[in-house]
Formats: C-alpha cells, structure tokens, sequence
C-alpha cells in the first residue's frame, strides 16, 4: 500500500498508518514488508548516497515524516521528490482545471455568474464558453435543439440568455389584459427561439369541451441584430414593430408602434366580420337573438380601442392542497349569451370559489362568479323528482334559509351552542334541541352535514330540471357530490350585485356545474388542459393577494 500511495505522490494514508501501528507488535506483518518496500523505493529516489544527507533521511525516514494528503505541505527531501511523482493538490477554485471549472459553473444559475465573472481574468475568460450558456438556457427557460440554430446563425447561447431570455424573464407566465370588464388570459412563454405572448380564448360557444384557440399578440426574438426585437402581432399583415415597457412589478405594457398593420382594406366592416368568426365561429346573421347580437358588437367596438397599447397584470394558478375536492385550476364554462368564459376554480378552506379570468358587461372578469360551500353537501333525490325545478328550489333554498339563520344568531352574539351551554348550566330546556329541530324539519330534503347524512355514491344519475336553460344539452349524467353555493348576478354594467342561491355538481375530476335558480340556467364548466409554465403561486398568501386586487381592478 505504501508503494502505491507513493507512486500516486499522495503518500501514505492514514488507514495504511493505523494498520502498520496496529500491526507493529507483529514482526512478520504485512506492515514490515511494506516498510520495507517504502526504504527501497526511497533508496532508488534519493540515489546512491552515504547516511548523512537528505536522501538518506528519506531511506530512514518513518510514517510519522510521511507527506499528509491535502495537508497542502511538501516537506523538503524525499517528501519532495514523492510529491513530484503526482499531480499538486489545489489550494483554491482557481487551481482547478478548466474543463472542471466549466462543469461547476454551468451548474450556477444564470444570474450569479456576472458576480463570479468579476473574481479574476482566468474566470471570465471560462465563463465565455457556449457550454455554460446553452445549459442555462435548457435548464433555466427549456431551450432544446434550437440553440444549434442560433448558434448556426451567428447568435450565441451566451448573448441569447444575456440579451433575451435574462432582461425579459420577468414577464413569463400568466396575466390578465386590462380591457375593461372583458379581462382575458395572456401567456408568456419560451417558444423555440422566441418568447411569445398567446393570447387564450375560449373555444367557440357552446363547445365548452373543446380545446382553447391560441393567438400571438407579440414575440421578441434576436433573428435579425445582436439585441432583441419586438414584434407586434396583432392584425393581419404580419410581424411588424412593438415595444414593451415594465410599468411596475407584476405589471407589464404592450404598444404597437405601426398600427396600420391592423387596418383592413374593407374597413370597419370587414374588420368585424374577421373578427366575429374568430370570436364566434360564425356570421351575425347566424346569431338570431337580438340581444346577443347587442352584447357581440359592444364588445367589438370596446376591444378594438386596445390594438395598439394594452397592460397586463399577473397572475398565479391556485396551489394544490391533499384535501382539494379536485385539482384547482383554470376552467371554460358557458354564461348565456355572453359566450364562454374562463374562471380560475380555487380552494379556501371550507369554500371553493371560481373567480372570473374573463368577463362582460353584467358581471367583469376579477369578481367572484360561484362561491361554494363545501360543509352544505346536497343529497339529490331519486331522477324523477330531479326533473321537478320546485324539489330542486325546495331542497336548495333549504340550505339557504337555514344559513341565513345562523347568519343572524352570530350577528346577535346568540348563538345555539353557547345559548345551549349556558340554558343546561342552569338546568333550562336546551337550546340546542330547538337547533336539532330546525334540522328535522328539512331532514328529507337538505341534509346539511355529513354528522346527519352518509356520503353519496362515488356516481350518482343527475338530469338538469325541466326548465332550466343549458347551452351545451350534452352535459354528464352523473355526479360525485353536490354542494350548496351562491352565483353572483348583476345588471348590465354590473348595477345592483347580488349573490342568489343555486346548486354546484361535481361531475369528475375535470368537469364540474351550476344551476343558477334564480335564472333558471345551468353553466357548464371544463377544466384547460394546456401546460402552462412559470404560473404558480409562490405561496397561498401571494394567490389570496392576488384575488383580491382582482376584484378591485373591476370594483
């Protein structure tokens, strides 16, 4: 072992010193021989000297004189020469090779390594190489074979994360577009060698099950100079010149800087024309409500006045909790004759709660559509009576009448179980037998909590009510659970709020709807199934904050 460590210039180890002094009592151990071999090799090192020089220290010298690996000490004489024989241990990074510098850097995320550039020369000469960029670009934003592309074309990976990917890295993810009461779902995203900005829309009305159409509003890109360009793309002549301004944190601007690209040589007409059929899929006079007609041109007339500057705000998707009654996220569902819309579907507690992403004239995208309350469970009954709009309003209202009592014995700070506590204290009736009387009254038809009710079949047969309005007629039938829950509906211009009773189904892990009774409508909902990157909440605080400022961004 002594051999081989000296060859390797490190010396001895330390586990080969504790064997031969463990081995020492020994005389015919393996640690004499080894020994030995070490006075040999010294002799033939140090050459054919007398006893009195250096080199035969070396000859004679113990383990105690052996050189310590990593001691970062060589002493003088034979420990020298050994050392000699293998490569010198590093003191700091900047003794490292550098293929092993390379290999550390690269694992660095992009924005410390300006810092470490500012170390020494020899550091920011390694920091040029392609192999550290191109894996923060993969790693950092999920760049892949594009890159060769770039680098093909004379745009290194280095200047891409410098000039592109790093400076515009704040404005990835989620946001809502300030059009007024309409809202809308932005998504920025690295698109090959692009970032993109896709606009999401909804699929065309009533199909709520289809996928959502995507539509490019801008892209930066370094294809034609070494800095990066913005483009708009709204119109229909092509890519043409924008600019993008950071208003605050979380808050971003678009402008079009050539908004004649946006113009139609048929004019206002064939503008919105083109943009019915995108919206709608289908020409005005295809549309016979008149009102809906009303709803469709007032909001082409208020759009359009946002083709040429538009803010954006962000926003997160819900975190996920074990206890969710389903996966939280974005959902299409049909509201009428405004259309489809999208709500992010989130989880508090003991609600659940759709906020609107997009939104019309009556109810603005940030407000809150559907609050659910998950301690209400519904049992529907048997399909026949399902059919009856009166059993569904009498067992819903139920559950409305009942919250609405216990509202008002909170407000009078007389509430049934401290009413109950302090009645039995003094040896009165309880309070709470006149509660668990309440309860009996519509034990057949609410059955508010699961102390006084078993939980429904995992499916369960559910049909809409004989005159409740559906969009899409093509809706499951059958359901998991059923919760009491309040739609919010308004005049137009969102006058004289209110939120009214109604019923939530839960039909499976990706659909779920709403009957709103006083509408008498039933709104379809299906999850949005695209991946969408850099859009989660960093924690439920941040998201909380986030619905709230919503709400006031349309209040």
């Amino acid at each position: 072992m002594a051999v081989c460590a000296r060859l390797c210039g490190v010396g001895q180890s330390r586990r080969c010193r504790r064997r031969q002094r463990h081995n020492q009592q020994d005389p015919g151990s393996d640690s004499d021989m080894d020994e030995e071999e070490e006075r040999i090799v010294g002799q033939r090192q140090g050459g054919d000297v007398g006893g009195g020089g250096p080199e035969s220290a070396v000859a004679t010298a113990g383990p105690s004189d052996a050189c310590e690996y990593g001691s970062g000490h060589v002493n003088r004489g034979g420990c020298a020469d050994r050392a000699s024989t293998g490569p010198p241990h590093p003191q700091s990074l900047t003794d490292l090779p550098p293929e092993l510098l390379v290999e550390i850097f690269s694992l660095l995320p992009g924005t410390t390594l300006p810092n470490v550039a500012l170390i020494c020369k020899k550091f920011k000469q390694i920091l040029n190489t392609e192999t550290i960029w191109r894996r923060r670009c993969m790693e950092e934003f999920g760049m892949k074979e594009d890159l060769r592309k770039m680098e093909v074309g004379g745009v290194s990976s280095r200047d891409l994360y410098v000039k592109l990917l790093h400076p515009y890295r704040h404005i990835l993810g989620l946001w809502q577009p300030d059009i007024g009461p309409y809202g809308g779902l932005l998504n920025v995203v690295v698109d090959g060698l692009f970032i993109i900005g896709w606009m999401y829309l909804p699929p065309h009305d009533p199909r709520v099950e289809d996928p959502m159409r995507r539509r490019p509003l801008f892209r930066i890109h370094m294809w034609e100079s070494n800095k990066a360009t913005v483009e708009c793309m709204y119109g229909h002549k092509g890519p043409h010149k924008g600019d993008i301004q950071t208003v605050k944190k979380d808050e971003f601007s678009t402008k079009c800087n050539q908004t004649d690209h946006h113009r139609m040589p048929g004019g206002r007409q064939e503008e919105f024309r083109t943009w019915l059929e995108e919206e709608w899929g289908r020409t005005l006079e295809e549309i016979f409500h008149e009102h809906m007609q009303e709803l469709i041109l007032m909001k082409f007339i208020y759009t359009s006045q946002y083709d040429n500057c538009l803010t954006y705000r962000r926003i997160y998707l819900p975190p996920v909790m074990p206890s969710d009654l389903l996966q939280p996220g974005l959902f299409k569902g049909t509201y009428g004759s405004h259309g489809l819309e999208i709500v992010m579907f989130s989880f508090h507690g003991t609600s659940a709660r759709a906020t609107k992403l997009t939104g019309d004239p009556n109810v603005p995208a940030g407000q809150l559509t559907l609050d659910v309350d998950l301690n209400r469970p519904v049992v529907l009954p048997d399909l026949e009576h399902q059919r009856n709009i009166e059993e569904l309003s009498r067992l819903v209202q139920g559950v409305h009448d009942e919250i609405q009592r216990e509202a008002e014995q909170q407000a009078k700070g007389t509430s049934a179980t401290v009413k109950g506590v302090a009645e039995g204290a003094c040896g009165g009736p309880s309070a709470a037998e006149g509660v668990e009387a309440d309860h009996g009254a519509c034990s057949d038809s609410c059955q508010p909590g699961p102390s006084t009710t078993t939980d429904p079949p995992e499916a369960q047969p559910f049909v809409l009510p004989l005159g409740v309005m559906a969009r899409n007629e093509v809706y499951p039938r059958t359901c998991r659970k059923c919760f009491y829950g309040t739609g919010l509906i308004a005049g137009h211009g969102f006058t004289s709020p209110e939120r009214t009773p109604g019923l939530f189904v839960l039909f499976d892990e990706d659909r779920f709807g709403f009957i709103w009774l006083e509408l008498k409508s039933f709104s379809l909902y299906s999850r949005l199934t695209d991946n969408l990157a850099h859009a989660h909440a960093p924690n439920m605080e941040r998201f909380e904050a986030m619905l709230h400022n919503m709400q006031s961004w349309t209040s």
